[in-house]
């Protein structure tokens, strides 16, 4: 009897196994009917966010008429240049803002919710523009709480608003430039015995090479590059922030953190307000809106789910990227180039 049980367990393993097998065999297929139906389908605006309600200054959602007026919250949060939060996404989100149930004018003012420590030169610069372009075409106003850090970039990004506020132990500041450290192996090379060769056309094409001994001009050509992106970045805080002195601010206040009380004292931000729900209600009496007769909403990227099904599904597409980290709290993405970023040092 004791054999026989075993037997029919084992039996019953297996025919739900491979029931198992099969199903998987038979969803794969039509997975990729469908992403390829969706694939050749242009008919339709191909989407990247939806809308949500978030809470208003009450700590409220409400379910609202289509023509209730919106104030859209956007988040910089993270490292700006990665795939979440770079200037693509972001005038993606703004572009979406303009579509759908936000058509006919809905968005009244933005909400910038910060809490970054900056990221590339490039794509804080196209954050800043994307925003502060949307402000001025669509004569809204723009208002950022700092949530803990608004640091370099982030500081950069929130220069589009017209009033910055920060909640008392959030940290503010870091107006500088800084690349990843460059590394020079050739003495490792001569003492080990290794021989490399680096072959480039263009004067200078192979600049700061690790492979041979720098020339002495070398590190001044890419010092020039960092002064200018710092005078820009200094030149934007200051046209965006009167009350911050340019010659304090190079002199003196350089690219340090400061709490948000000293943050306020030098310029940076407009006031400390330790809640994102006081800001936003210093947002709504500037717009005069004074019920709750408003929505808040947050442009969220689709779920996995969603994105199954479209054409640039890696697994549908055939591409796998492979990228080694080398430092765990630094995007290999990130090595190479500019960035308005503060890092503490470890």
């Amino acid at each position: 009897m004791s054999e026989s049980i075993f037997f029919a367990s084992i039996r019953a393993f297996f025919t739900a196994l491979f029931a198992m097998i099969g199903i998987c065999v038979g969803i794969v297929p039509l997975i990729i009917l469908i992403a390829a139906v969706a694939e050749t389908s242009t008919t339709e605006m191909d989407t990247t966010y939806t809308q949500e309600i978030v809470a208003n200054a009450q700590g409220d959602r409400k379910s609202l008429a289509k023509e209730t007026p919106v104030i859209l919250k956007i988040n910089v949060e993270g490292v700006i240049g990665g795939e979440s939060l770079s200037m693509g996404s972001i005038r993606k989100l703004l572009v979406e803002s303009r579509e759908g149930s936000l058509a006919n004018n809905r968005v009244k003012a933005i909400l910038l919710r910060i809490n970054s420590p900056g990221g590339t030169v490039v794509d804080a610069d196209g954050i800043y523009h994307a925003i502060k372009d949307y402000k001025e075409r669509y004569k809204i106003p723009v208002y950022a709480h700092v949530d803990g850090l608004c640091a370099s970039g982030g500081m950069y990004a929130a220069c589009a608003a017209d009033k910055i506020f920060a909640s008392d132990v959030s940290l503010i500041g870091s107006v500088g430039v800084i690349v990843p450290s460059f590394l020079n192996f050739t003495q490792l090379i001569d003492k080990v015995g290794v021989q490399a060769l680096t072959l480039s056309a263009g004067k200078d094409k192979d600049l700061l090479n690790p492979l041979r001994p720098w020339r002495p001009e070398e590190p001044k050509i890419f010092q020039d590059l960092i002064d200018y992106f710092y005078l820009h970045f200094v030149n934007i805080v200051v046209e965006n922030r009167p009350h911050l002195d340019k010659n304090k601010l190079i002199n003196d206040y350089g690219a340090n953190i400061f709490n948000a009380v000293r943050a306020q004292e030098y310029g940076f931000i407009d006031a400390v307000e330790n809640t994102q729900e006081g800001t936003l209600k210093r947002l709504l009496k500037q717009i005069n809106i004074e019920d709750d007769n408003y929505q808040v909403i947050e442009m969220q990227r689709k779920t996995w789910f969603s994105e199954l099904f479209k054409s640039e599904w890696p697994l549908l597409k055939g591409k796998i990227i492979h990228q080694i980290q080398l430092s765990p709290d630094f995007d290999s993405k990130l090595e190479g180039r500019f960035l308005y970023l503060y890092r503490l040092e470890k």
